[in-house]
């Protein structure tokens, strides 16, 4: 599929693998289009679809009975949206919710579990990414426990900034509120005191990011630990595990928004 090769090494999971595995996934990757809030599925439900993420941005968000949510995890161009489809259950942990508008690589739930049980490589790549996933999970779930609300937010602006281009974010305080699992107005209460100091500038729907070093320094350790295990993740096929040291944004492709030297 033509248009699905433009963006291979785009998505870091499948330019990770060799090109002979990636010959053999092409035919079956449909290149897509999500628009911001499509639900690509609910919690619970049998997943029919994984998603390689080009462009696009996608929070995993778990709900309440009574309807409250929160973030668990978001998935940008380093990663798999529905791993379980590989993980041999089938149904999906969580919902999964277009965060920020792009393209993304689409394959049959079927068809990728096929492909992995097949293909070592393949294989070793997507639990290598679910890995550094369920750290991200694990974190996002001690730090809302654990920290103050400016630092969950500088959290969760980094972690964003990181799958996108440019060093502003398309995004209103109650998504926040919502992402964070949080009312409106704590999250109106932080933004103005990272303004404040000269983080950010908020106008009406968007976050524009001024001191990225600063944010880095006012937030948690939760943001360091969630990127260290993304950045261990293999850059292009054939190359090694690398660790990036020191502040700023690790480089990983010259193509990829995640975490490219800023």
């Amino acid at each position: 599929m033509a248009d699905a090769s433009l963006f291979r090494t785009t998505n870091r999971v499948l330019a990770a693998l060799p090109f002979l595995e990636w010959r053999r996934l092409e035919p079956q990757l449909e290149l897509v289009e999500l628009q911001t809030g499509t639900m690509l599925y609910e919690s619970g439900v049998v997943l029919q679809h994984v998603y390689f993420p080009a462009t696009a941005v996608v929070s995993l968000v778990s709900t309440m009975q009574d309807g409250a949510s929160v973030e668990v995890a978001v998935v940008g161009s380093e990663g798999v949206v529905g791993v379980c489809a590989f993980m041999g259950g089938g149904h999906a942990l969580s919902s999964a919710v277009v965060q920020s508008a792009g393209h993304a690589l689409r394959m049959t739930a079927r068809s990728i579990a096929g492909h992995a049980n097949r293909s070592e490589p393949l294989m070793q790549q997507l639990l290598c990414y679910t890995q550094a996933l369920f750290t991200h999970m694990a974190q996002t779930s001690a730090c809302n426990r654990h920290h103050a609300l400016d630092q969950q937010l500088c959290r969760w602006l980094l972690l964003n900034l990181d799958r996108r281009e440019g060093k502003e974010i398309v995004v209103t305080q109650e998504r926040i509120a919502d992402m964070l699992g949080v009312r409106r107005e704590g999250v109106t209460v932080a933004a103005l005191k990272l303004q404040k100091a000269g983080l950010i500038q908020y106008r009406r729907g968007r976050i524009a990011i001024l001191d990225r070093i600063g944010l880095e320094e006012r937030s948690c350790e939760c943001y360091a630990v969630v990127r260290r295990a993304y950045d261990r993740l293999p850059r292009d096929a054939g190359s090694k595990r690398v660790v990036s040291e020191g502040r700023g944004r690790a480089s990983i492709s010259p193509t990829a928004p995640m975490l490219a030297t800023a």
